[in-house]
């Protein structure tokens, strides 16, 4: 009985010792075999294209825009005052750039003035050209982006400073519209909605990049500069057979209220451009109205 016992003892005391090296061995075998089973499936599935890889979903590409506001040298007010009205604006879907185009400089003092700016700003051309309104300013602007700029855009606009663009809303007008040969604006006469009735008013029209490409080649515009610049514009387009895709864009583009007859209207949610602001009451009240300084935050540093 004691013998049974002893044999019965050392049995179990072999399994034990035995066991450890059991686990270990029955750990790798199955570890290689589902390697194994592993890369048998994923070089079955790369031979038959059939992996499903996970990816990230492509953001809407954003198009470009160009605003050059056509002032003069001196406006020094005006171009600070315009800095802080779109430099607190933004667009989701189209990247902006907002430039202030004047012709040479004639005095001392705006040499160093404006030198300042551009050092600070960097938003400033200063085309090849005698300051003007409606004697090839316009034609110069447009002709001269495709050698000046380090690049191009999408879409090139003409504006004047004494509008007030909201960035936002007329990018999402944009959208929706061709990037090729597009005439975009407010047409005149005021009381027609039939974009090619005639010319888009010079408050603010945009042309695609093909467009103004074409206005720096062509024979035809560079033979029309003097004139009122924006009728100077539709003419160009129209001799050249060009801008067959035209976009006016009222009501959302319109002159203040009561300062301009059948192109003025009541302030309007709906707004992509206002026109005709000479008066800082009238500036004032635009700001106001559109709530442009709703983005304020509290802070004890101030009180407004």
């Amino acid at each position: 009985m004691i013998t049974r016992t002893a044999s019965i003892m050392k049995q179990r005391r072999v399994i034990l010792i035995a066991l450890p090296s059991l686990v270990l061995f029955l750990f790798f075998f199955f570890y290689i075999l589902f390697n194994i089973r592993v890369k048998s499936l994923l070089l079955s599935s790369s031979n038959n294209h059939s992996i499903t890889l996970t990816k990230t979903p492509l953001t809407e590409t954003k198009f470009s825009v160009l605003i050059g506001i056509l002032t003069r040298p001196d406006n020094y007010d005006r171009r600070h005052f315009l800095r802080l009205v779109y430099g607190i604006q933004s667009s989701s879907i189209a990247e902006i750039d907002v430039r202030f185009v004047f012709c040479n400089l004639t005095k001392p003092e705006q040499r160093v003035l404006i030198a300042l700016e551009i050092l600070r700003f960097n938003d400033i051309i200063i085309l090849d050209c005698i300051e003007n309104m409606n004697n090839g300013k316009t034609y110069a602007y447009f002709s001269s982006l495709p050698h000046i700029l380090p690049r191009h855009y999408d879409y090139v606009m003409k504006a004047d400073d004494d509008v007030f663009i909201r960035l936002e809303p007329l990018s999402l007008s944009l959208k929706p519209l061709p990037w090729q040969d597009l005439y975009y604006g407010f047409v005149i006469p005021c009381n027609s909605m039939n974009p090619f009735a005639d010319y888009m008013s010079g408050m603010g029209f945009l042309l695609s990049w093909d467009l103004v490409e074409w206005i720096g080649k062509s024979e035809i515009p560079a033979n029309y500069t003097v004139g009122p610049e924006d009728k100077m514009v539709g003419k160009w387009l129209k001799m050249g057979n060009k801008a067959k895709n035209r976009f006016s864009d009222k009501p959302a583009m319109y002159d203040y209220p009561g300062t301009n007859g059948r192109c003025s209207h009541e302030l309007i949610p709906e707004t992509v451009a206002v026109h005709r602001l000479k008066r800082w009451d009238q500036w004032l009240n635009v700001l106001e109205f559109f709530n442009v300084t709703k983005q304020l935050n509290h802070s004890k540093l101030y009180h407004v």
